[in-house]
């Protein structure tokens, strides 16, 4: 009886007074974990008959766990709630570094293109510096070829002083003097410059002082350079200046011993001897836009063409010495006390102290027209110059031209003498204008004139 009541006491159990009522089947106990205290420390839960024992320490460590993280949450989540003012200053922090950042990007960019923007424009500048030393390096070359052309016939052409040379107008203190028109300079492309600038990196690796001491020496060389040039230009300035004083001054005493002797410019000019040359006329024109350089050029070049034309026509006047050395007069110009008679008479030339056999030399251009003994001349050689012009030459020993002979400026044409109506050994000398002696001694001063400078 026990052991039915105790195997079926889980069935609903039929009453007499449950007739009629529909049958339904009692709903099973549920089963719940709980923890059940045991008499040893700790807790049981017991789950589906199954058991799980925990130590009082590690249970009241989860249970402490799980409620810490619970305030926490319920913490945070109450402190973004009402204080969302804080994300905020966050957000705003973030973007303020992430714009700062985009400004320093942007700042060393600026940088960069600034520096690579002065390295072009030096670069620019460097280049028109440059090639501005070399247009004018070969404009003074130009010039100093061009003044190279120029001769020295003027015989007062002094070479102006050179200033102290440096080393980078001259190059070696050893070599001989140059002519202060052929100086050059030349160029050499500093090493630093060799570069393009392209290839340098913009970021600078050397300190801003070594960069500016690197601008700074190519600065220098560039002004060395046109120191060099400026006293090549002022030389050959002074040269030039000193070249058309000299030619004005000798065309200015040219005409004026022609005027001073009484002789006639166009006659001269149309007697005097011309080379043979020819070629079709093209006349000279001087560009608007002329350097200074250019335009004293030309003036120097007409003044020189007269004074050529002047030299050919004074080439026929007697005015230098017909001997050489010093100029002793044993007998001047004019009445005289004979020599032979002790009566006045008139010397028609001039006497030069001389010894036997010295050198007797044409005094002008022209040709023999007398050769030979003439009376009182003793051995005579006689020159028509042209143009009325002729000289005499007399008393000499022995004569080198015939008649005619053409000879020229200083040629020997005989030998000092003492032949005919003579006392001693002298050269008797005459100039004659149409026939008519003239003191030979103004055409000696003309000389002198023209020769000094």
């Amino acid at each position: 009886m026990s052991h039915r009541s105790g195997h079926y006491s889980e069935y609903p159990q039929h009453h007499p007074h449950d007739h009629g009522r529909p049958f339904t089947r009692r709903a099973a106990p549920q089963t719940q974990a709980v923890a059940v205290p045991q008499a040893q420390s700790g807790y049981t839960i017991v789950h589906a008959g199954k058991q799980v024992r925990f130590g009082p320490v590690a249970f009241w460590i989860v249970v402490g766990t799980v409620t810490l993280l619970g305030m926490w949450s319920a913490a945070t989540a109450t402190y973004f709630a009402f204080r969302d003012d804080v994300l905020t200053r966050l957000i705003a922090r973030q973007a303020e570094m992430q714009y700062a950042y985009e400004d320093r990007i942007a700042e060393l960019r600026a940088r960069v293109d600034r520096t690579t923007s002065r390295q072009l424009l030096d670069q620019e500048q460097f280049d028109q510096k440059l090639e501005q030393i070399m247009r004018r390096q070969t404009a003074l070359e130009t010039r100093a070829t061009a003044l190279g052309t120029i001769p020295d016939v003027t015989g007062s052409i002094r070479t102006p002083a050179r200033s102290p040379a440096t080393p980078e107008a001259t190059g070696s203190t050893t070599a001989p003097k140059p002519s202060p028109i052929s100086d050059t300079v030349i160029f050499v492309a500093p090493p630093d410059r060799e570069a393009r600038l392209e290839s340098r990196s913009p970021i600078l690796r050397t300190p801003p002082a070594n960069q500016f001491a690197k601008i700074q020496g190519v600065d220098n060389v560039l002004v060395r350079l046109q120191s060099s040039l400026d006293q090549v230009e002022s030389r050959q300035m002074a040269a030039l200046n000193s070249y058309e004083d000299g030619m004005e001054s000798r065309v200015r005493r040219m005409r004026g011993v022609i005027s001073d002797l009484g002789l006639d410019m166009a006659q001269l000019e149309a007697a005097s001897p011309r080379a043979p040359m020819g070629g079709p006329f093209v006349p000279v024109k001087l560009s608007s836009d002329a350097s200074l350089f250019d335009r004293q050029l030309y003036r120097i070049n007409v003044t020189r063409a007269q004074m050529d034309r002047l030299n050919r026509t004074l080439s026929l006047v007697p005015y230098r010495k017909p001997v050489v050395g010093e100029v002793e007069f044993t007998s001047g110009f004019g009445v005289r006390a004979d020599p032979f008679l002790g009566r006045p008479a008139m010397h028609t030339g001039l006497d030069f102290r001389a010894q036997t056999g010295d050198p007797v030399r044409a005094t002008a251009n022209g040709k023999v027209v007398s050769s030979g003994w003439s009376g009182g001349y003793g051995r005579m050689v006689e020159i028509d110059h042209g143009n009325g012009l002729s000289t005499r030459y007399g008393h000499l020993s022995e004569i080198n031209v015939k008649v005619g002979d053409i000879v020229k400026i200083g040629q020997v044409i005989g030998e000092v003498g003492s032949t005919g109506r003579s006392t001693g050994p002298h050269l008797h000398y005459e100039t004659r204008i149409d026939g008519e002696a003239v003191d030979p001694q103004k055409f000696l001063r003309a000389g002198v004139r023209l020769s000094s400078g």
